[in-house]
């Protein structure tokens, strides 16, 4: 078998750090616990990534990423209406098919939050910078309409927070929500 690469390793602890601080939030997640998962040593982990909070901005960072790839992929040659629903489905599908995607956001919010309230503001920048991104990313094929775009993210932040308490697909909280956002539904609610 081939050795892995720094940068390789460098990536397998950004899959497993996401896994595992989505799983137990900034505070409850050990290097130890990442170091394992990965098949390193806790040593070996700070040669790829200086500390902790390093480790966290990487998968930060990452998963803002991929949330906006997810977005851009489904937007892709559509505008409005047509861009917003084939958005709102990836989403949907994206945190139905690989809940770490969620569960990573939550834990990032919170840790924001923590940071900011202690005058740590790195991740917090790191977060609006990303958040902003991901504004950008949908507020074009949204035809640059800050209202369809504000209804477009506030809808998706309760999706996290109905999807996050566990809220089945076809439980009655999802029936107003914006179109195909039922979390794996696809069309308008009640289709």
């Amino acid at each position: 078998m081939a050795r892995m690469s720094a940068e390789e390793r460098r990536e397998s602890v950004i899959r497993a750090a996401m896994h595992e601080f989505a799983r137990g939030g900034y505070h409850g997640t050990s290097t130890e616990a990442i170091a394992k998962r990965v098949g390193v040593s806790q040593p070996y982990l700070f040669r790829l990534f200086p500390n902790k909070p390093a480790i966290f901005l990487a998968a930060a960072e990452r998963c803002l990423r991929e949330t906006r790839e997810v977005f851009a992929a489904a937007a892709e040659g559509l505008e409005g209406e047509e861009a917003g629903l084939a958005m709102a489905n990836a989403y949907a599908r994206l945190i139905t098919e690989d809940p770490d995607k969620l569960q990573m956001q939550l834990q990032m919010y919170v840790t924001v939050g923590a940071a900011e309230a202690a005058g740590d503001h790195e991740l917090g920048e790191l977060v609006r910078k990303g958040w902003m991104e991901l504004w950008d990313t949908v507020h074009v094929p949204l035809g640059g309409d800050v209202n369809e775009t504000t209804t477009f993210m506030a809808y998706g932040m309760l999706i996290n927070n109905l999807a996050a308490m566990g809220f089945p697909p076809g439980h009655r909280v999802w029936a107003g929500l914006y179109p195909s956002t039922r979390v794996g539904g696809e069309g308008r609610p009640g289709e």
